[in-house]
């Protein structure tokens, strides 16, 4: 049964904001919504531009993401727009004398545009974070160049690196790659460019967008619609609801409920697991974009499909580290000890299952949420980036011996590299919520939060997970009381609590928040201690195939260099699923199992002195480091347990 199309009133004239229009706060993006959302959720997000990073390791992988960010060639990166649009300046040289970017952006490759807008993203997202000027006036140079683009196709609307044909070849059902998801890249980059930058070309390129998308699929029967969403789309339907939520114009919503897909959503509403063999990247984001109507609306059960599907994934599908998948797909579920190959946990799933987390978060407040998201994000999102390069991983392989391959800065424009644009540029997006009372400390992460409309700020010093110690100062605060809920997350074996250096008593279990309510006055000194402890985890099928975890932190085993390939095997721009071609030579007398007491690990695996998170096996003699800390050499996560 095909989903009625239809159209909702228009809500009252307000505001909703919110980081990518997700958290209904009103802070910066205050009066920038028609359609207010009518869900009253539970906590709710900062702004990004409320909260600053200070030293460590999420603010190294941000600095040396705003290098590659500021590096990368605008001509180079619009050259296909320009020649989809017969764009000729013989100041430029003309077509043919630029050196153009290689892989998913060569001018034959069918996603050629999608770096455009993750890049415009992550422009949008680093403004905010950092507050520099630098990263909108580039951004404002690529919306300019677009907006030329756009005008000289002169197609109702229409903006893309590639002809219409795609689109076509989508709508008749032929085969093509994803014309849908590359303009749902470009349509969020520019929404995140007004929402971030307050650029208004970028809305009215968008709106543009959205016009000719209506023209286009008013047309479309229930037969050809069938048919067409079994492309991959992305998250378009989520971009058509923020649209639609920014102007007010029901044509956008109506395309938003266009995109929804019974097929693929359709069982989630009766409890049924079908993700086997189902492609990850495609089906994660069809979620956000039933989470933004149910925002929008604040009735009907998308709330409750994404809570289902989002713990499906992460109880039967996902890894130690937070991430799924193998080859890009689904497996059956709880089979994980089958699929630890070398193409495991595409870093794509994990950015979009972290959008969903943060959705599900402010709507229940339940800490579940604040758990995966810290799992996910320090064994996979910040192990991604290699700190020589700042070039990052497509996948995190679970392949006992394999090793991190990286992209390349002239070819290698996968989709993990666009969504990598963003990852590194809002570490701060997760770190702090509040309700109307209370602040909400989710994430040890080193950051300042301003709390504006209360008055409050608070500066958070911590060199977790090295570290087991949060000190918290008070820098500013109102006359009046405020809590203060402290994440006491399930690793902590226990909790220490000083208020201005007088203990407190911890009535709270773990996996709950630490509460402390006060009339908090600036200076105020807060110090939390979260003592940590080895662990393991097997995968769900195989009780003696496990990771070792210290606290959150998933242990790789390191495995040296032997007959590693040459740094940068992606290198090969006519190969553009080339990571499929690369292989690890994992030497056939690699160790992979361990001799360990799963009751009393201390004693089969103990600290090395000096080096914090570094440990050793007492009978094998191998170093046990952070995933995220492990680069340029071989590893093992998952053993085999004697």
């Amino acid at each position: 049964m095909i989903r009625q199309l239809f159209i909702l009133p228009l809500f009252s004239l307000a505001a909703i904001t919110g980081i990518q229009a997700q958290s209904h706060y009103p802070g910066q993006h205050a009066g920038k919504f028609a359609v207010p959302d009518q869900l009253q959720p539970a906590v709710y997000s900062f702004d990004l531009s409320d909260v600053r990073l200070l030293d460590g390791h999420c603010k190294q992988n941000m600095e040396r993401e705003q290098q590659w960010l500021l590096a990368i060639d605008i001509k180079k990166l619009l050259h296909s727009f320009r020649v989809n649009a017969g764009i000729f300046d013989a100041n430029e040289g003309g077509y043919f004398d630029i050196k153009k970017y290689g892989g998913w952006e060569s001018l034959d490759c069918e996603l050629r545009g999608h770096t455009t807008g993750h890049l415009l993203s992550g422009l949008a997202l680093m403004y905010a974070q950092t507050g520099e000027p630098v990263y909108k006036a580039k951004a404002d140079s690529i919306v300019m160049a677009l907006s030329e683009v756009q005008t000289v196709l002169d197609q109702d609307g229409y903006l893309s690196a590639f002809p219409q044909e795609l689109i076509n070849r989508n709508l008749a059902g032929k085969k093509v790659w994803a014309p849908w998801y590359t303009l749902h890249k470009i349509m969020a980059g520019l929404i995140d460019q007004y929402l971030y930058c307050d650029n208004q070309q970028a809305l009215a390129i968008v709106s543009k967008m959205g016009d000719w998308a209506y023209k286009k699929l008013q047309p479309v029967t229930p037969a050809q619609r069938t048919i067409m969403l079994r492309n991959e789309f992305g998250g378009i339907n989520e971009s058509f609801y923020n649209l639609y939520a920014i102007t007010g114009k029901p044509a956008y919503q109506w395309l938003a409920a266009f995109f929804y897909h019974n097929e693929m959503l359709d069982p989630l509403k009766e409890g049924k697991d079908i993700l086997d063999k189902k492609h990850a990247n495609t089906y994660i984001p069809k979620l956000l974009g039933m989470t933004r109507e149910y925002e929008i609306d604040g009735k009907g059960d998308g709330d409750s499909i994404a809570a289902f599907f989002w713990n499906t994934v992460i109880t039967h599908h996902s890894f130690v580290t937070g991430s799924n998948s193998d080859k890009e797909k689904f497996f059956t579920p709880d089979d994980l000890s089958d699929h630890l190959t070398g193409y495991t946990g595409e870093t794509c799933n994990v950015y979009n299952m972290l959008k969903l987390t943060r959705h599900l978060f402010t709507h229940t407040g339940d800490i579940r949420y604040a758990d995966f998201y810290e799992k996910a994000l320090f064994n996979h999102i910040l192990g991604q980036q290699d700190p020589a390069t700042g070039m990052v991983a497509y996948f995190l392989p679970m392949l006992p011996g394999a090793h991190k391959v990286y992209s390349t800065k002239e070819n290698s424009f996968w989709c993990c590299v666009g969504t990598g644009f963003e990852n590194h540029a809002k570490y701060g997006e997760a770190i702090y919520y509040h309700s109307n009372d209370a602040l909400y400390v989710n994430l040890f992460i080193a950051s300042t939060i301003n709390w504006k409309e209360k008055g409050f700020s608070m500066k958070q010093e911590t060199n977790f997970p090295e570290s087991d110690t949060m000190l918290f100062t008070i820098q500013q605060a109102p006359a009046t009381n405020l809590a203060l809920h402290i994440r006491y997350p399930s690793w902590a074996t226990s909790a220490l609590v000083t208020v201005n250096g007088k203990k407190l008593p911890v009535k709270q279990a773990a996996d709950t928040y630490i509460t402390i309510q006060r009339e908090w006055k600036a200076n105020d000194k807060v110090t939390v201690v979260f003592p940590m402890a080895l662990t393991t985890q097997a995968t769900n099928d195989n009780p003696n195939k496990a990771a070792i975890l210290y606290g959150p932190i998933v242990l790789a085993g390191e495995m040296g260099t032997a007959q590693m390939d040459a740094p940068a095997p992606y290198s090969n721009p006519a190969l553009y699923n080339d990571y499929y071609t690369y292989n690890y030579h994992v030497p056939a007398n690699l160790v992979t199992a361990l001799s360990v007491n799963k009751n009393n690990l201390a004693a089969s695996i103990q600290p090395v002195n000096g080096q914090p998170l570094s440990f050793k096996t007492v009978k094998e003699d191998i170093t046990l480091r952070p995933l995220y800390d492990v680069h340029r050499e071989r590893y093992v996560v998952y053993w085999n347990i004697k």
